[in-house]
């Protein structure tokens, strides 16, 4: 389905990234498994069993020049990405009345300005290289939908990224590039292994399915946002909650 496609994907090294990385290059990708990581994101690299030209990257997407540099190093040794994933992200969780100032920073920087900065420079090697059939995908939160109780910087910053998401498909359109927001719900990441189990067995129960969430689950629907198959789907949000909050 993906035969011959350059997918970048930051945060590959863990989670969802990890299992984005395996579901697209099972799909005939090849892979710049992208994270802050090394040894993460060469972990991930020895986890895709599947034939094809795959190479890790470390980049720190809170930074512009270590992202200009990232593309750089993508495009030499892999060519010109027509598939990008921004997974990449951080919580720095604590209640709106006592938040420090800095770790809001820090979250809006990697969760929010991480992903623009991501897009922009993809998406303009995509426009001067003339690639057809681009496709973007960002990685939100149903907590920038609803909110969540201690985490007002982590709800701000995937809150903007829907807002990105849906500016940048009005804008890339014309150039053949998709730009599409995932927002997942519970899903078992190590961003979610400090919560007790107690609260994740509570969690359970407002989830009509009963159940927390794959990454696998995430992945499959990553790569159908990035294959033909979603070709006239752009702008759009799809929600990976099992049901909950809708």
């Amino acid at each position: 389905m993906l035969r011959n496609a350059v997918a970048l994907v930051t945060g590959g090294g863990s989670g969802i990234g990890r299992a984005t990385c395996r579901a697209l290059a099972a799909e005939g990708a090849n892979v710049a498994v992208v994270d802050v990581n090394a040894t993460a994101a060469t972990e991930t690299i020895d986890q895709i069993k599947h034939d094809g030209n795959h190479k890790s990257f470390v980049a720190d997407v809170s930074s512009s020049t270590a992202v200009e540099s990232l593309l750089s190093e993508v495009q030499s040794q892999l060519g010109v990405p027509n598939i990008v994933v921004n997974s990449a992200g951080i919580i720095r969780d604590d209640f709106m009345l006592r938040m420090d100032e800095k770790l809001f920073d820090q979250v809006i920087d990697v969760n929010l300005k991480g992903v623009y900065r991501v897009m922009q420079a993809s998406s303009k090697l995509m426009v001067d290289n003339k690639i057809k059939h681009g496709s973007i995908v960002n990685l939100s939160s149903i907590v920038g939908k609803v909110g969540n109780i201690g985490q007002i910087n982590y709800a701000a910053s995937k809150a903007g990224v829907i807002g990105m998401t849906k500016t940048a498909a009005k804008e890339l359109a014309r150039y053949g590039i998709r730009c599409n927001a995932v927002l997942p719900g519970f899903i078992v990441t190590p961003m979610i292994e400090s919560i007790p189990d107690k609260v994740i067995e509570k969690m359970k129960f407002i989830i009509p399915m009963g159940r927390t969430g794959k990454p696998e689950e995430v992945a499959d629907t990553i790569v159908f946002l990035a294959s033909q198959k979603s070709s006239y789907i752009t702008g759009a949000t799809i929600e990976v909650t099992g049901g909950v909050f809708m």
